[in-house]
């Protein structure tokens, strides 16, 4: 039994009581996540969407949905930014760099950007070990790469829907063009590109009290505010805080 200095007993017996607790919560989710990879084909993508992005020059291109699997790759991560932010967003705009420039309704959600400056330091990691990722945004391609230059993103391919219906299509847009952030997963095989698994529970009803942690898993900052004594505060992410613009 591992111990630390200075502990209580009473410490000691609540921290096992816990141990058992994470220990139920790991083998749910690794439950969780076989049943993931077990779901049945998932429904062929309709058409080669068409996005403005980057060529390996740097300079504005057409890319299609295929084009963002590398050779050999045959999984595709593609994270949906709420950019424009939703139309009932109050938090603050940036205030400065090339993102500032853009009117409230046009600027970018708050806490996507904050969930994309922790994914961009992993995309390399992601890469090697097999996958791809991109991100995609409503907002034209310009704003989209000012706001990776503000932000100092380096990794993350980032591409616009704005002139298809690629989001509208796959729920990550509502009725009203709202958008809404959703993490999907495509895959490649014989018949072609298949959507696999997007993050639905972002959608379902939430337990009093609770967000509705549809990534949860994977949001770093929130899982680490899980360990402390405080636990997640009354907090919203923000484009700048103070005088920092970015982080």
């Amino acid at each position: 039994m591992i111990t630390f200095p200075n502990e209580s007993a009473r410490y000691r017996t609540a921290r096992e009581k816990l141990l058992n607790k994470e220990i139920e919560l790991r083998r749910a989710m690794e439950a969780v996540a076989e049943a993931r990879r077990a779901l049945p084909p998932g429904g062929l993508v309709p058409q080669d969407y068409v996005f403005d992005g980057l060529d390996e020059a740097g300079k504005p291109a057409r890319i299609k949905l295929s084009e963002l699997f590398a050779a050999g790759k045959n999984t595709l991560i593609l994270y949906n930014m709420m950019f424009p932010r939703h139309p009932r967003e109050t938090r603050d705009v940036a205030t400065s760099g090339g993102t500032a420039k853009l009117a409230r309704p046009d600027q970018p959600c708050p806490s996507c950007t904050a969930l994309l400056d922790q994914f961009d330091g992993a995309v390399g990691h992601l890469e090697a070990a097999g996958f791809n990722f991109a991100v995609v945004a409503k907002t034209a391609l310009e704003n989209l790469v000012t706001l990776g230059r503000d932000r100092g993103w380096r990794n993350m391919r980032l591409v616009s829907s704005a002139n298809n219906s690629f989001k509208r299509d796959y729920n990550a847009e509502d009725a009203d063009g709202a958008q809404i952030p959703l993490l999907s997963v495509f895959h490649r095989d014989a018949d072609g590109i298949r959507h696999f698994s997007s993050s639905e529970l972002g959608f379902a009803p939430t337990e009093p009290g609770q967000d509705p942690r549809a990534i949860g898993t994977c949001e770093i900052l929130w899982n680490l505010m899980d360990f402390t004594p405080e636990g997640r505060p009354n907090f919203g992410e923000q484009l700048q805080y103070g005088e920092a613009c970015c982080h």
